[in-house]
Formats: C-alpha cells, sequence, structure tokens
C-alpha cells in the first residue's frame, strides 16, 4: 500500500530527473502529488530535507538490488568471476524487461545539480559507490587467484567501470531515446573482463 509519504517521494523522484529540483517548486509538487502543503510539511520539514530523504531512498533501493543480485549469484556458484557474471546477466534481463527509456539514475542528476550537492547528500551518493566497487573488486581479486588476469589489471578501476558503465549508458540512453544502449554497454563491459581474465565462461542461466 502507497504511503502519502511515499507518493510524495515518488512524485519528487519523477520531477527531479524531468524538471530538475531547482525548477519544480513545492506548489507544483504538491499539485503533482494530490496533497495539501500541509501534508508535505507533516511528512519533510523543507524542500531540502525531501531532497536528502529522497536521495537516501534512492540509495536503499540501489543498495538492495545489488545484495540481492550478488546474493542470488553466490547461491548458483563459489566461483567469483562466474558470479559477476551472473550478476551482469541479472541486470541485462531487468534493463531487457524496461519499457520505454529509463529515465535516469537519480545520483547523477543529484551530481548536475549544484543545490543538491550538500555534504550530506554527497556522502550518500560516495557510500553507495564504495560499496558497489567493494562488490566487484573483491570478487575480481579473489578471481585472480584463479584465472590468469591480464598482468598490470587494474581490479579496483575495473570494479568502478561497472558503476561508469552504468551511469554512462543511462545518459547515453536517455539523450538518444535508446533502451538498447544499455544492454549493449553491459555487454561490451562483460567482454572486457572476460578479456582481463583470459576467460570466456558459460553463461549461466538466470532464474
Amino acid at each position: 500500500m502507497t504511503t502519502t509519504r511515499d507518493r510524495i517521494l515518488d512524485t519528487a523522484h519523477e520531477l527531479v530527473l524531468t524538471r530538475g529540483f531547482a525548477a519544480t517548486s513545492l506548489d507544483y509538487l504538491v499539485e503533482r502529488a494530490g496533497i495539501t502543503k500541509g501534508a508535505f510539511f507533516h511528512y519533510f520539514k523543507s524542500k531540502a530535507d525531501l531532497a536528502e530523504a529522497l536521495v537516501e531512498r534512492f540509495a536503499a533501493q540501489d543498495l538492495k538490488l545489488l545484495f540481492d543480485s550478488f546474493g542470488q549469484a553466490e547461491r548458483m556458484t563459489a566461483d567469483p568471476l562466474q558470479q559477476v557474471f551472473i550478476v551482469l546477466g541479472i541486470f541485462q534481463k531487468l534493463f531487457e524487461g524496461q519499457e520505454g527509456t529509463p529515465s535516469g539514475c537519480l545520483f547523477a542528476s543529484y551530481c548536475y545539480q549544484s543545490e543538491l550537492l550538500t555534504e550530506k547528500n554527497l556522502r550518500v551518493i560516495n557510500g553507495n559507490f564504495a560499496l558497489w566497487r567493494q562488490a566487484f573488486a573483491d570478487r575480481y581479486q579473489r578471481a585472480a587467484a584463479l584465472y590468469p588476469a591480464m598482468a598490470g589489471a587494474d581490479l579496483e578501476g575495473l570494479a568502478d567501470m561497472a558503476t561508469v558503465m552504468f551511469e554512462g549508458a543511462y545518459v547515453m540512453a536517455k539523450s538518444q531515446q535508446d533502451p538498447k544502449v544499455l544492454v549493449r554497454q553491459l555487454l561490451h563491459y562483460r567482454r572486457y573482463v572476460e578479456l582481463v581474465f583470459g576467460q570466456r565462461p558459460a553463461a549461466a542461466s538466470v532464474h
């Protein structure tokens, strides 16, 4: 059941991505959410307070997707490199199942809007980026003991490349109005990982 608070956050999320935070007035937000200003201030002290709650919610959802995906991969295999490929397969199916062009990433939108680059918001965003890096880098480091990794390979940089790929693909997909960009770039990333480790493991099915 959607609560009033959720409805405000859902509406704000859409408007931040489509109009920008500064261009979205409080009057317009409450009108689109179908609530009163009194209802808004019952849940949020200010528009800035809403922005913080919005990015915190998105961060929690983002990490749930990451941890649930790697959790599923770990149940399927103990091989760290295979786990990465399974996770990439999960993301591929997710992207293929989306209808229309993705609206983009809230983190990227915050970084493009200076009024949202508060110390607290940046801490949330960078915290998520660090956990994504850790999830991939840990598996790449363990995989390097099993597979002949390319000489001089920067495994932490390879882990960060996953985030860079997703963020860049969202921007390009939105600008070109082409949702297939996400899948194509994900497959390019997978092929690069295969080259780094000198392997092309058989793709595991995702259920």
